[in-house]
């Protein structure tokens, strides 16, 4: 599984609020959080994102709140993957349980609008642009299955049929 996208670049200590701001916290269909995703901190994250896009960050992405609908949010807007330089250790759970390709890479080489080729077996991120190439930390194996199967709830259904 390769995964190929453009980047969309944010900095450090993204918090929840931010990916997913709270007066939609009411809101339980997947679609409709998917297009309040990322609005207080880029207002214009729709219109630029296209699904199969990689979000890029600094350090401490996702940290706030426990609340799962940011990472619900990112996987129904079509996120093709998220590398950070770390990761909230809830949101980083609650991403790859949502089966959301997660990436800790230092990212300081990735700018917005480049083209990135992610190898999650490795953990290699390949910026196409820049023609570079960064080692990031490589999941577990059993993570990866979640990843592959799409998440928590698709992998234990896998398990039981």
């Amino acid at each position: 599984m390769v995964i190929t996208g453009n980047a969309l670049k944010y900095g450090d200590d993204i918090n929840t609020d931010l990916i997913i701001p709270g007066r939609y916290l009411h809101i339980y269909d997947p679609g409709i959080l998917a297009e309040h995703a990322m609005e207080d901190l880029d207002p214009e994250f729709n219109s630029r994102f296209r699904s199969g896009d990689i979000i890029v960050a600094g350090k401490n992405f996702g940290c706030g709140s426990s609340r799962e609908h940011a990472a619900i949010c990112l996987k129904h807007a079509g996120v093709g993957a998220i590398i950070a330089s770390s990761f909230s250790r809830i949101f980083f759970r609650n991403a790859i349980n949502q089966g959301i390709p997660i990436f800790i890479a230092d990212t300081a080489d990735i700018n917005t609008g480049d083209s990135l080729k992610l190898d999650p077996r490795d953990g290699i991120v390949h910026n196409v642009t820049a023609g570079k190439s960064i080692q990031g930390e490589k999941l577990p194996a059993f993570l990866m299955e979640l990843i592959h199967d799409g998440g928590l709830i698709p992998h234990l259904r896998r398990k039981q049929s």
